[in-house]
């Protein structure tokens, strides 16, 4: 047997065992030319016969992914339980235990919100950060303040025409992060003790979020796949004064699920019905693996009812704390409230980024970190499939870079999160992702660091511990 022939055999013994799933990447002809010990050639070879048997497929720029018709080693998770009593939301303890966990660099961080910062070209910011501290008019001081730095507005309004959303430069406004561009639009439409529409399960901030606010929480089930219910949504706008819903409807953190556009036109429709604001956090928009990247919800808006969240701390600059809102309707409202608490975000960050936009090759860094994630995803869903047992369920996104899994129904998260933590491993326990504490047998990991020796470690380790319950 001739070498490429013995490497696509092992390649498709990956894919039999369900290793490699349906849609998933197979690793770049480099990272298997250097991991396997064999020339590019022979990489490019097993994979030319892999697809003459109809187990592959190349994406042109993209590389080769798994056919769809291949089995999947996972179900995917039940979707979550139907609640429709509003909540009030007490979970920062948990949360902070988590971020805390996080902060000493040698523990192993699959709990942590962020991507590497290994990912992104800080030295290539940072020539920016340079170059725009130098040219900066003083004047800026008072007139880049709220709504924000001219030139990166354009930049930005620039990226929502290039997929197809026009929006005019005066609905947005540059933010402290995406988090503070949520907190406005919250205060804009709500009081304390109104009534908030969020997912089950929830991002964590978002409950914080609501908590700090004193707003109460109405949770409503997610899919894995496709999102939020929208059925439910529909009964709870009918029986409860919801006055706004905060939804990711792309990679929603922590599930990874992406609503399809005609479900996201629905969503947008049946909150116009009942003049429901719409709150989109879609703050991992530029992270998708396939060739389009998804619409938002905004791109349905007629009326201003939607207000589209965004930032760079994902894709591009983490640190910084660049996030921005194109807001609708609400604009006027929101840009006051700014002025009101922060008045604006770091003049030097957002000429920096401006400028990085224009000049910096940002389309270019995308696509390697994209390419870097989804081979991060297509390592751990391999290390879950070799140590974890047989009947733990996996979400598998399309972009973004977390796992939901749903462990047996015995397992509790939170003792797993203590045991875990104890071997220098930080995971995110299922409570902390709902104001009720529900999915004590969820957790969520993260995969946006580069895969090592110590990942696939740790994977072996929780595994372990998973197994022991």
């Amino acid at each position: 047997m001739k070498r490429y022939e013995k490497f696509a055999d092992d390649i498709a013994e990956l894919i039999r065992s369900g290793v490699l799933g349906p849609g998933q990447r197979v690793p770049s002809v480099r990272y298997a030319s250097q991991t396997y010990g064999v020339s590019p050639s022979t990489v490019f070879q097993a994979y030319y016969l892999l697809e003459r048997r109809g187990l592959i497929r190349a994406r042109p720029r993209s590389g080769y992914f798994v056919n769809t018709h291949a089995p999947s080693p996972f179900s995917e998770p039940v979707i979550s339980s139907q609640v429709n009593e509003s909540t009030k939301v007490d979970v920062s303890e948990l949360v902070f235990s988590v971020l805390e966990s996080i902060k000493d660099p040698s523990t192993v961080p699959f709990g942590s919100a962020f991507p590497s910062p290994e990912l992104f070209p800080l030295q290539r910011l940072s020539r920016s950060l340079a170059s725009a501290a130098r040219e900066m008019d003083p004047r800026m001081v008072v007139t880049d303040m709220s709504p924000g730095n001219p030139q990166l507005r354009r930049q930005i309004a620039l990226r929502y025409m290039v997929g197809g959303l026009m929006l005019p430069m005066e609905e947005l406004l540059i933010t402290n992060g995406a988090l503070e561009a949520l907190n406005l639009c919250l205060q804009a439409v709500t009081e304390p003790g109104d009534l908030v529409a969020i997912e089950a399960p929830a991002f964590y901030a978002s409950l914080q979020v609501l908590e700090r606010l004193k707003l109460k929480a109405v949770e409503i089930p997610v899919h894995p796949r496709d999102g939020i219910d929208l059925g439910v949504l529909a009964q709870t706008l009918e029986r409860h004064p919801i006055k706004a819903c905060w939804c990711m409807t792309s990679f929603q953190n922590p599930m990874g699920a992406t609503m399809p556009e005609t479900k996201k036109q629905e969503l947008v429709e049946l909150l116009k019905r009942h003049q429901v604001p719409l709150i989109e956090d879609d703050v991992y928009a530029e992270l998708y693996y396939g060739q389009q990247a998804p619409k938002p919800a905004k791109a349905f808006d007629t009326e201003g009812l939607v207000m589209h969240c965004g930032s760079f701390a994902k894709s591009l600059a983490p640190g910084y704390r660049i996030g921005w809102v194109a807001a609708g309707r609400y604009a006027q409202k929101i840009e006051r409230l700014k002025l009101m608490t922060s008045l604006c975000a770091s003049m030097p960050a957002q000429a920096a980024i401006a400028d990085y936009l224009q000049h910096g090759g940002y389309d270019r860094h995308l696509r390697k970190l994209r390419y870097a994630l989804e081979e991060q995803q297509s390592a751990m869903l391999a290390a879950i499939a070799r140590y974890f047992p047989a009947q733990t369920r996996v979400s598998q996104p399309a972009g973004g870079y977390f796992l939901w899994l749903e462990l047996p129904p015995q397992m509790d998260s939170l003792k797993l999160f203590q045991m875990a933590l104890a071997q220098g491993i930080s995971i995110a326990p299922g409570p902390i992702f709902s104001p009720t504490q529900r999915f004590r047998n969820c957790i969520r990991l993260n995969y946006g660091s580069p895969w090592t020796e110590a990942s696939e470690k740790a994977m072996e380790t929780l595994g372990r511990i998973v197994r022991s319950f």
